[in-house]
């Protein structure tokens, strides 16, 4: 008899561990790739979007779901591309929002270079089995109209060749709002980290069910 029931209370362990692996294997991890708009320049962390976000996953029961935010202020695209694969690799992505080249197109970096670099990171991340969601930008009008245009069509265009997700503009409804942006006049204030969220919300929100 006390043969049986360690045979059975064996088997229940093993149905126990087997039942549960599913559960740990569930947790699924979105990769924030950003510059400043997503480090929290000169606001506080707990108010900045990303935190928004991860707060949004908890309270709508996506408790399966983890952020990493990998973003860093003045980061450019390049940047991106060299920090990625290794990104990639430590953390397993399931999504990937890459919320990158403000910098490059203020620096006035060539558009071309621009998407080259962006276009890798989507292919480093489709390669890796992850979805890429693209967050759109704009620069201000003073770099000329030729510029600014070609840099703003990077993102609808890199989105129709590889059917990536994306954002439109990720300032819809703060860049011309005084009091949702700060003195410098391209970082938002924490009044404005919401609607950051909101932007990107109905985006990702598909991808993440």
């Amino acid at each position: 008899m006390h043969t049986v029931l360690l045979y059975v209370r064996s088997i229940a362990l093993l149905l126990v561990t087997f039942i549960a692996v599913p559960v740990s294997a569930g947790q699924q991890t979105l990769l924030v790739m950003g510059d400043s708009l997503s480090a929290a320049y000169g606001v506080p962390s707990e108010t900045a979007w990303v935190q928004l976000l991860s707060n949004r996953l908890q309270s709508n029961g996506l408790n399966n779901w983890s952020v990493v935010n990998a973003s860093i202020s003045g980061e450019t695209t390049d940047g991106g591309v060299r920090r990625l694969p290794e990104l990639l690799e430590k953390n397993n992505p399931s999504v990937v929002i890459i919320e990158l080249g403000g910098n490059d197109g203020l620096r006035g970096f060539p558009p071309g270079v621009i998407r080259s670099n962006l276009a890798t990171m989507v292919e480093h991340v489709q390669g890796s089995g992850a979805r890429a969601i693209l967050v759109g930008m704009q620069i201000p009008p003073n770099y000329g109209q030729r510029y600014t245009q070609l840099f703003a069509d990077i993102f609808p265009a890199l989105s129709d060749s590889y059917n990536t997700a994306l954002v439109p503009f990720f300032l819809d409804g703060i860049y011309d709002q005084k009091n949702l942006m700060q003195g410098d006049g391209i970082h938002p204030t924490a009044e404005a980290q919401p609607r950051l969220l909101e932007n990107v919300w109905p985006v990702l929100e598909p991808l993440l069910e």
